[in-house]
């Protein structure tokens, strides 16, 4: 069975930064999308990054330019650099791969894989 596991999660101040990573045991990244999403307390789960073919990037508005998704070389991790984090980014973080429409709609029926999630938790 295929796990995606993810790490990096933690208790940061404002400001601070995090790296989150995801690794896939016994397994090399091959969906056409690899993303990141979060879930906010009290809301639905949300696309922040997607690396689609890898090669086409794509970020949410809310986080254009204070986070940084990437995969090494041997397609075994993916990773998510977020810089500059606010309060408001407070989630549960997922990883997750896919068709190509969760990255072009993060469209939630195109998930073929979820991790378990790491916790984010930003205070001011």
């Amino acid at each position: 069975e295929v796990v995606l596991v993810e790490s990096g999660g933690g208790s940061v101040q404002a400001g601070g930064s995090l790296t989150l990573s995801c690794a896939a045991s016994g397994y090399t990244f091959k969906a056409n999308c690899l993303a990141w999403f979060r879930q906010r307390p009290g809301k639905e789960r949300e696309g922040v990054a997607g690396l689609l073919n890898d090669r086409v990037i794509t970020y949410a508005e809310s986080v254009e330019g204070r986070f940084t998704i990437s995969q090494d070389n041997a397609k075994k991790s993916l990773s998510l650099q977020i810089d500059s984090l606010k309060p408001e980014d407070t989630a549960m973080y997922y990883c997750a791969t896919g068709g190509v429409g969760l990255c072009t709609n993060w469209n939630l029926r195109y998930v073929e894989l979820w991790g378990q999630g790491t916790l984010v938790t930003v205070s001011s």
